[in-house]
């Protein structure tokens, strides 16, 4: 047994080596985790990289990244520098010899215990404070880029005479330089004040001179260089009140100098810097005179002057100058305002006419086919008929459409015709088994395209659906050959691995689910174990570590929405709230508008673009994003138009707005980001559109600045504002619209965007408003505002739908109530308002959703015009009614007069599909009659059986494992029509 307790170096050798091997164990422990950390902040730092160059935009992350390091880096050291600097001065002019007061005794404790780690002490210090700048610095990479890549505006301000770059690029840098300055200096001062002190250079209690000469001096040099500083932002304040905001005449952010300011503060802030100046001097003068008394003096007097000089002053001169007679004194300054606002907004060439707001013709008849000509009134309302889209044409669970579709214009045979579209994006709430594998290897796309005519509904036994142009699963219709796969789109937010061993779901058929494998080259590769392990670390997920479904050509696909994207490449621009899909040729390209903007134009009003943009939908509805949530702009340019291919999540920018120079100043700091406008093919340029939220910012704007003269933007009296939302109870402002129409002055349809003003705190009508949205016509962007007499009470459009539910002679309440009373829900679609010869038509659609029915359909369709109001079951019988004459426009689609095909040999469906046929020939019966009750009681009664039908035709699928779908996604074959088919349109059960 060996000896454990005596022997003389058996214990030592028996101890001494677990020690060493706990140490080793020890300090390999600390090595790894030192090295974890370091890998767990450098993996961010590197699948950044590894994605900005599968995008092929590594400039961008290179210019932004060697930006920051640089201005961390200088600004870092500076302001290390100068602190480390004043105090080792301060140490080195410390007293000789310090005396033996109590207070001295006290501080030399203190001085003995850092004597040995004063070194130390001073490094820390300083690189605290350079961290603390240097990382406070790196945050301004934009202010710097755009100071040293500025290019003129080539305006001039109407004060100061200066290029309007001035104040949108270089005076934000100065201020940063401003305020850099000032924390350098007030930190050095109180770091060398504090060292004085503990070196006796100053004395708080000892008896004699409080400061040595020394101490004094240093002192001094650093308050001189503060009030310099001060001097110097007294200089920059006067420029600053050209872009100063203000509240002024209930105009919240009122921007630019008025009569008080030009005529009190600007010779304020002239007098304060040369008594700044002064101050500076005296302090400077503290080398050679060791007297604090003139100093203290200069600083007094000074603080006083900016009191008196700087407050009062002003206070005086607006009380008893502008006051009494404001508007005359207001006038001139004002009109500068309204000149820089409408520029800096891209109003200034709005075109205001007068307009009757009441029609001159007598004889209406006559106008019933000038309807069709002047504008393509769209019933199908893309933000209602989602749902619509989701029960005919999800096919799957694990696909979904957003909840607001988009509209476009797409040609056939030569005609334009607007488009409700939305895609069958990825759901990944509807796959069946939630699993890792499912979530990021399986489901890993949406499929297809689903459009619809904008103008048309069906009619016959299936009445109110969409007439689908583009349907099916794979899609097939109208628009041809194209990449159906969606890799890139707003519901897609988690990633995907794809491209290895794993394959994944593509679609399903009558023969059962097909499967795929990504044949592109998006995404990060992670065959490298080292891009494996940096994404497990990145993305906190260890199974991408050592997943046997990752292999040679998996590929990594994350920031997927198309705003993420864009602004991922692009960090200078603002996006657009809506990006939109297009087919563009043989792809699926996800649209997104970007703005560049600026704070900084002089005399420009600002407006908060997160309120501005708001309305009803964004209100309602997360997926369709706010721009810009409470950014300040008084200058916006939709200047670049980005695309987003919904396959491979390519990106393109391309310049649109070719004279704006925030966007060239952009395009020096980051070149060969953006391609020229001669770049955008045909094809895309047919897709491309005024965007809303520029439109929102403009509208709001509109309001106010509609006037072009001081007087009447003074007075108030021609205010207007954005109406709320009549078609809901939300109290948001009323979306605008899209829709195909022309204007008075306009000699054919155009695809526009239209809004209505109203007075500010009234209902009725002040203004319409459209503004051209072909893209690549001469007329793009062009604003027209239709103006009614403000002496006429023409109706607003929450007067206009207060009259439709109110309204008894064509028995409209009693309609909606009976709807209501039941177990089914009215919605009301946009209201759309339409100039028609000197009048307004108002259009309506009209839905309804059933206790059976998950979604829902058009039903009516309400129009008035000159005081007579129609609510019919189709737009064209509702015009008919409305002018009293037939258009010449013809009819659209019977949807439902196929026979069922022979999905309806179960008897139990037979017999159902029978009872719905009586219920809906009742209802119709009771329709002409306008016996409500009993219509009431036969919709019931049509619910009820096709119920009945949908129940046992889902039994009988289950049980013979059938997969059928047809075009609409209920087993028919045509566009609206289903297996089993009713007369009320509803569906067959969904398969998948």
């Amino acid at each position: 047994m060996p000896d454990r307790g005596g022997g003389p170096t058996g214990p030592r050798i028996r101890v001494g080596r677990p020690s060493r091997r706990v140490r080793t164990l020890l300090m390999t422990l600390g090595v790894l985790a030192v090295l974890g950390m370091v890998f767990t902040m450098f993996a961010g730092f590197w699948t950044d990289w590894l994605w900005y160059r599968s995008v092929h935009y590594s400039s961008v992350f290179t210019t932004t990244l060697w930006t920051k390091i640089g201005l961390f880096s200088v600004f870092g050291l500076l302001m290390a520098s100068a602190v480390g600097f004043n105090i080792w001065l301060a140490h080195r002019l410390r007293p000789p010899l310090s005396a033996m007061s109590m207070e001295q005794q006290s501080l030399d404790r203190y001085r003995m215990g850092i004597a040995p780690y004063k070194k130390w002490l001073l490094l820390g210090i300083t690189a605290l404070v350079g961290l603390i700048a240097g990382a406070s610095a790196s945050s301004q990479w934009r202010t710097w880029l755009m100071w040293v890549n500025g290019v003129p505006f080539h305006e001039k301000d109407p004060q100061f005479h200066l290029d309007v770059s001035f104040y949108a690029f270089d005076l934000p840098w100065y201020r940063f330089l401003l305020g850099f300055g000032f924390a350098a200096t007030i930190l050095s001062l109180i770091a060398a004040a504090l060292t004085h002190y503990l070196y006796g250079g100053l004395r708080v209690t000892s008896p004699g001179a409080r400061a040595t000469a020394a101490a004094t001096g240093h002192l001094s040099v650093l308050l001189g260089v503060f009030v310099s500083l001060k001097a110097v932002a007294y200089w920059l304040d006067r420029y600053g009140l050209a872009v100063k905001s203000s509240d002024f005449k209930a105009t919240d952010n009122w921007t630019g100098l008025r009569y008080v300011d030009a005529n009190a503060y600007l010779p304020a802030k002239t007098i304060l810097f040369c008594i700044a100046v002064i101050c500076a001097l005296l302090f400077f003068a503290t080398l050679w005179r060791r007297t604090w008394q003139l100093p203290v003096i200069g600083f007094g007097l000074m603080v006083l002057s900016a009191i008196l000089i700087g407050g009062l002053y002003p206070a005086i001169v607006q009380k008893f100058q502008v006051q009494p007679n404001e508007q005359a004194k207001e006038a001139p300054y004002v009109q500068k305002n309204l000149a820089a606002t409408r520029k800096a907004y891209g109003i200034d060439n709005a075109q205001v006419s007068e307009y009757p707001g009441v029609s001159k013709t007598k004889d209406k008849t006559q106008l019933r086919d000038e309807v069709d000509k002047t504008a393509s009134l769209r019933i199908i309302d893309p933000n209602v008929v989602s749902p619509t889209f989701q029960q005919l044409q999800q096919m799957r669970k694990y696909y979904a459409f957003p909840n607001n579709l988009d509209v476009d214009r797409y040609s056939k045979d030569g005609k334009d015709q607007d488009t409700v579209i939305g895609l069958r994006e990825l759901n990944l709430a509807g796959v069946d088994k939630q699993n890792w594998i499912n979530t990021h290897f399986r489901y890993t796309h949406g499929y297809g395209v689903v459009a619809s005519k904008g103008t048309e509904a069906t009619t016959g036994q299936s009445p109110g659906r969409p007439v689908f142009t583009e349907s099916n699963l794979p899609s097939e219709g109208d628009l041809g050959k194209y990449e159906q796969r969606i890799y890139y789109g707003e519901k897609t937010t988690t990633y995907s691995i794809v491209g290895g061993p794993q394959k994944e779901i593509d679609y399903s058929d009558d023969d059962g689910e097909k499967t795929t494998s990504y044949q592109g080259d998006s995404g990060v590769n992670l065959a490298n174990p080292f891009n494996r392990a940096a994404y497990a670390v990145a993305f906190g997920e260890p199974q991408i570590l050592y997943s046997g479904a990752i292999g040679e050509g998996s590929r990594i696909l994350y920031n997927r929405t198309p705003k993420e994207r864009v602004e991922s490449v692009a960090p200078w621009l603002t996006i657009d709230g809506d990006a939109y899909p297009a087919v563009v040729g043989d792809r699926i390209l996800w649209i997104v508008d970007a703005y560049t903007t600026t704070n900084g134009y002089p005399y420009s009003s600002r407006t908060t673009l997160g309120d501005t943009t708001a309305d009803s939908l964004t209100a309602n509805n997360n997926s369709r994003a706010v721009v810009a949530q409470q950014n300040q702009v008084n200058y916006i340019r939709n200047s670049v138009k980005a695309t987003v291919d919904a396959y491979s999540g390519e990106v393109k920018l391309y310049e649109w707005d070719t004279e704006d120079p925030v966007l060239k100043t952009w395009k020096k700091a980051f070149p060969g980001t953006v391609e020229p406008k001669s770049a955008i093919s045909a094809d895309l340029m047919a897709h491309l559109r005024y965007p809303q939220d520029l439109f929102k910012v403009q509208r709001e704007l509109l309001t106010r600045y509609h006037v072009r003269d001081a007087d009447t933007f003074l007075s108030g009296s021609e205010v207007w504002q954005v109406p709320d939302d009549p078609t809901n109870k939300s109290g948001d402002a009323v979306p605008p619209y899209y829709l195909s129409m022309k204007m008075p002055d306009q000699k054919q349809q155009a695809f526009s965007l239209t809004t209505t003003f109203t007075p500010n705190g009234r209902d009725n009508l002040s203004a319409f408003m459209a503004v051209d949205s072909e893209a690549g016509t001469g007329d793009y962007g062009k604003i027209r505002i239709l103006k009614v007499p403000t002496s006429s009470t023409i109706d607003g459009p929450k007067q206009v739908q207060s009259q439709f539910n109110s309204n008894s002679q064509q028995n409209i309440a009693e309609f909606v109530r009976l709807i209501r009373g039941g177990d089914s829900e009215i919605e009301y679609g946009n209201l759309l308002t339409v100039p028609l010869d000197g009048g307004l038509l108002y259009a309506e659609p009209v839905y309804v959703r059933g206790g059976g029915l998950k979604y829902p359909l058009l039903r009516k369709v309400l129009v008035t015009y000159a005081g007579t109001t129609a609510f019919e079951d189709t737009l064209d019988a509702a015009l008919d009614k409305v002018f009293g004459a037939t258009g010449s426009t013809t009819e659209p689609p019977d949807e439902g007069t196929e026979e069922p095909p022979a999905t309806s040999d179960n008897p139990t469906v037979r017999e159902a599909l029978a009872d719905a046929q009586k219920a809906f020939d009742a209802g119709q019966e009771a329709l002409k009659k306008g016996d409500w009750e009993a219509y009431g009681k036969a919709q019931k009664d049509l619910e009820t059986a096709l119920q009945r039908a949908e129940d046992a035709q889902a039994q009988a699928e289950k049980n013979s494992g059938g997969n059928k779908t047809g075009t609409d996604g209920t087993g028919g074959s045509g566009a609206g029509a289903s297996p089993s088919k009713s007369p009320s349109g509803s569906p067959s059960p969904q398969s998948g």
